[in-house]
């Protein structure tokens, strides 16, 4: 098993275990950046299910956002450079998580089930879509980050 391969098992354990996809994938690169996974299971806990529930970009995608700001981003004594790669770098996982999921945004991904329903959450459970579709973006987000953390 490679280091990808490593950390899509690490997200989707994760995952499975009860956190959020955000952060599932961002802490599955805690060693990468010597930062403890209780961390970054913190920072990301409110990105789930779109950001805070809304639905809106998928919590798989903030989360590798977020590692992509954690090596690229533009901290103190920054430089606008650094901004520009990070947002380069971001836009894209967007893309290339759109182009295998259709796009990005957390309620098209699911069927466009409203989680915040009694009834959309009945169906989404009915459907099994956190297993079925969640744990996959969750694989892929992983997979899309961790190119683009290894070859920039």
């Amino acid at each position: 098993m490679n280091a990808t391969e490593k950390k899509q098992e690490l997200a989707a354990a994760t995952f499975r275990s009860g956190y959020n996809c955000a952060q599932s994938v961002l802490s599955s690169f805690s060693s990468d950046f010597n930062i403890e996974r209780d961390t970054l299971l913190r920072l990301a806990s409110p990105f789930g299910s779109g950001i805070a529930k809304t639905q809106e970009t998928c919590g798989a995608v903030t989360g590798g956002i977020m590692a992509i700001g954690l090596k690229y981003g533009k901290g103190i004594n920054g430089t606008e450079e650094e901004k520009a790669r990070t947002y380069e770098l971001s836009r894209r996982l967007i893309t290339e998580f759109s182009k295998e999921h259709g796009c990005t945004t957390c309620r098209t991904l699911m069927n466009g089930l409203d989680m915040n329903t009694p009834e959309g959450m009945a169906k989404i459970k009915e459907l099994d879509l956190f297993r079925v579709r969640c744990l996959n973006y969750v694989k892929s987000a992983v997979k899309i980050t961790e190119e683009i953390l290894e070859n920039n």
